[in-house]
């Protein structure tokens, strides 16, 4: 059985460890990046199944992540949660528009994050 691979761009710790464990529990492998240079290396080391990403990185930022994940014909693929604590307007259209699936707002209600990960990788009822 092969659990799917996400990777979690998000410079706080206890945020990307709390999504971890969130993501563990429900059999999805994880693996973490901490601002906007590394978030490209990794997704290219691990060819991930989703993405979620703060907006809020050091390096650049989330907007200049979804540039590059575009600009790469392997990663452009890969389908983007948006998850930040910046306020919704005008970042959510900006975010869709960039080629996010999704666009959550800080706290994350760990049923709606699981919810939209789910629709996002196509899983009806749960993690296979």
């Amino acid at each position: 059985m092969s659990n799917k691979k996400i990777l979690i761009v998000e410079d706080d710790h206890d945020v990307g460890l709390g999504y971890h464990i969130r993501l563990k529990a429900n059999h999805y492998d994880t693996f973490f990046a901490t601002d906007s240079l590394t978030s490209i290396a990794e997704a290219r080391k691990h060819q991930p199944d989703l993405i979620i990403l703060d907006l809020g990185l050091p390096a650049g930022g989330g907007f200049v992540v979804m540039e590059w994940l575009k600009a790469d014909m392997n990663l452009a693929v890969i389908p983007v949660i948006v998850v930040t604590a910046r306020h919704p307007y005008p970042n959510r259209e900006r975010a869709l528009l960039a080629g996010a699936k999704a666009f959550l707002q800080k706290p994350v209600n760990n049923n709606e994050l699981l919810a939209v990960i789910r629709q996002c990788l196509g899983e009806s009822d749960g993690p296979k």
